[in-house]
């Protein structure tokens, strides 16, 4: 029969895994580094792994290809759901993939135990893996109500509580809008759309190019079609903000 199947462009995919997720009838898999269509009849062209892939690899086509099978793909994921036990601790919480390590989606829970000893190294304040706006998902639990960082990957290094001041509280994303060969405002513009955010909260330093990380977030906004409050933050290069302020995009 001719239905509308998944694609996927095999150039483009760096195999994170985070579309295999995203399939709730198992039909993705990792092999050789790569996403893979395993069985065409558990795909439902229904397209859940479409907006979940940040490489922009799996779009639709219509061919020729076995009918969704419901029965076979609720047999294969019970059969699943017995050999796979996520691990899971008190700390984290892993959502599964085969994929890149570094890729894989985590809720992380630091506890109420944080030292308030000034004379201790600062505890972690992220919250979610990964950080990288290239490599999250456009759409996860932690998004929901969620006050957003967007910050310039350098803000980190130079401001010392950066941790205290920026991150704690918030989903965090990073890049660099001069070294990153691609546009933030794409992949930003579906995480507004597809989630509840309260806020957003750009870090950028004063540096001319990183200028792209503000637009970028300011274009999102505007194509989102929501209304966000949104704060600005400018960093100097020897750590200091010289300036901070809520504004409207």
């Amino acid at each position: 029969m001719i239905r509308k199947i998944i694609k996927i462009n095999e150039k483009k995919c760096t195999g994170c895994g985070i579309c295999a997720d995203a399939c709730h009838e198992g039909a993705i898999g990792i092999v050789n580094g790569k996403a893979v269509l395993l069985r065409e009849d558990y795909c439902d062209g229904l397209g859940d792994c479409l907006p979940a892939c940040p490489e922009d690899a799996i779009s639709f086509e219509e061919r020729e290809a076995p009918a969704y099978d419901k029965e076979a793909v609720q047999a294969h994921m019970a059969a699943k759901r017995k050999t796979f036990s996520p691990t899971q601790t008190a700390s984290s919480h892993h959502i599964h993939h085969d994929g890149c390590p570094g890729s894989r989606a985590h809720t992380i829970s630091h506890g109420s135990d944080a030292s308030v000893n000034t004379d201790m190294p600062s505890n972690s304040e992220l919250t979610q893996w990964p950080v990288q706006i290239k490599l999250v998902p456009v759409q996860a639990p932690y998004f929901d109500q969620a006050d957003l960082l967007v910050a310039a990957d350098c803000t980190a290094f130079s401001y010392g509580n950066f941790h205290r001041d920026f991150i704690k509280s918030h989903i965090t994303l990073i890049g660099c809008p001069k070294l990153d060969e691609t546009d933030y405002s794409e992949k930003l513009t579906e995480i507004i759309h597809l989630n509840d955010l309260k806020s957003i909260t750009i870090v950028r330093m004063e540096v001319p190019c990183c200028g792209g990380m503000e637009h970028a977030v300011k274009t999102a906004i505007a194509q989102s079609g929501k209304n966000i409050s949104c704060r600005v933050v400018v960093i100097s290069i020897d750590g200091e903000i010289i300036k901070s302020e809520f504004v409207s995009f």
